[in-house]
């Protein structure tokens, strides 16, 4: 009798544990969730997060890069895993990276960019083991690993020029094997993801892949205002010619500052069909809107008409600054002319407010855009901007982007944002402690 109890309770055990490990294996996750920490340590502002990969489970602290096309991290400086296998070239892996090369060992490879310093060099594709959060939308949830995540080997000189710590970079582009792109594949849900910066290093903004809600103080996806998503059939970062470009566009078509229209060159506004110049693009490695120079005085200009407070010395790389005592400061952050970006209609606005429009500098604050030059195709900036290529008129930068909450949806071809200064609410109000 004592030995069929003990039987039958090891048989309870056995099956409660395989039914555990059943649960835990088909466990498909709606959403995932990574934090976004704003790194000062390096010369320009950088967007950081974490992900867990090898085997055993290393953190990994990358760049965050909304035009990169993949993942790339530093494979030279001690990077081991017991998981880590190379592509082969011809194989399905290799494939999903369009062009690639073929080294002697017969491994395909791309070249893997620092967008941040403009670095680039040849490095093998590798899969191997990525581990993240999952979410509902209003905090963590439980652990999942996807077990053959496609990324790049970098080395040491191109991961120069990278935040303290960061030995990659996390590429959100418009590829296949992209973070969004992968990680849906993986786990079978939209193929949408959102970015949300804080303006501050002492907390945490917030990036999701996957459908929302994604809740802050509330679900923002539900007060989104959408616009198309433009492709430039032209690469405006350096790769192989011949390929669009990754990155996410949109299509600004006037710039208005205190609701009045700023006399612009519009041919600058959309992209050249042959030369891929033109148009404007969104991105997370240039800290600051650079505009193409006739744009860029023509939008100061009107700028300091409105506000009418008196210039002070420059502080590079800004050309239009304040005395800090000449501004007077509302919830919105700096209370001056706002700048509206208009998009497929009048009635489509993407705004900028002061908290985004103006750069503080103790008793000095700046208009926070650069001028990128009058040449976009061949000129450059006199100072790091993430490597943007000055090809484009418009490249909207992350200072721009903080606090405003925006959704990639790439079956659908659309970008969705919210400043959240509108709905009284930041993007350091997600709830990263765990539910589980």
């Amino acid at each position: 009798m004592v030995s069929s109890l003990r039987f039958l309770i090891i048989c309870s055990f056995l099956l409660l544990t395989f039914s555990s490990s059943i649960a835990q294996t088909s466990f498909r996750p709606k959403a995932l969730v990574l934090p976004i920490t704003k790194d000062v340590s390096s010369s320009t502002p950088q967007y950081i997060t974490k992900i867990n990969q090898r085997t055993p489970l290393v953190p990994v602290k990358l760049t965050v890069d909304l035009g990169g096309g993949y993942l790339w991290v530093n494979c030279e400086d001690g990077y081991k895993s017991s998981t880590s296998k190379p592509a082969r070239c011809g194989s399905a892996q290799c494939s999903l990276f369009g062009l690639y090369g073929c080294s002697g060992e017969k491994i395909c490879g791309r070249s893997p960019t620092n967008t941040v310093t403009g670095v680039s060099t040849y490095g093998d594709i590798y899969s191997d083991v990525v581990s993240v959060q999952s979410t509902d939308g209003n905090s963590p949830g439980r652990v999942v690993s996807v077990p053959k995540f496609l990324f790049i080997c970098g080395s040491k000189v191109v991961q120069d020029g990278l935040a303290t710590g960061v030995t990659g970079m996390a590429g959100l582009g418009r590829t296949k094997v992209s973070l969004p792109s992968q990680f849906s594949s993986a786990f079978s849900f939209p193929r949408k993801f959102a970015i949300c910066l804080s303006a501050y290093t002492s907390s945490d903004g917030v990036m999701f892949f996957g459908d929302g809600p994604y809740n802050l103080n509330q679900d923002v996806s539900k007060v989104l205002t959408f616009t198309p998503l433009i492709t430039n059939k032209v690469n405006t970062v350096s790769g192989f010619l011949g390929e669009p470009s990754v990155e996410y566009f949109i299509g600004v078509k006037s710039i208005r500052v205190s609701g009045k229209k700023v006399p612009l060159n519009n041919t600058l506004l959309s992209i050249d069909q042959n030369s891929g110049i033109g148009g404007t693009k969104i991105s997370t490695v240039n800290p600051y809107t650079v505009l193409e120079t006739t744009i860029y005085k023509a939008v100061s200009e009107a700028f300091v008409k409105e506000l009418g407070a008196p210039k002070v010395a420059p502080v590079a790389p800004f050309g239009t600054c304040y005395a800090t005592k000449d501004i007077s400061f509302s919830r919105m952050g700096p209370d001056v002319p706002a700048i509206d970006l208009v998009l497929q209609n009048e009635e489509v606005v993407w705004p900028i407010i002061g908290a985004n429009s103006m750069v503080r500098f103790d008793d000095v604050i700046c208009l926070g855009f650069v001028d990128a030059g009058s040449n976009p195709s061949t000129s450059q900036v006199g100072f790091v901007v993430g490597g943007s290529h000055p090809m484009t008129s418009i490249t909207i930068g992350a200072h721009q982007l903080e606090n405003n909450l925006l959704q990639f949806d790439l079956a659908r071809s659309r970008l969705g944002f919210r400043s959240l200064f509108l709905e009284h609410d930041n993007c350091a109000n997600f709830n990263f402690t765990s539910s589980v």
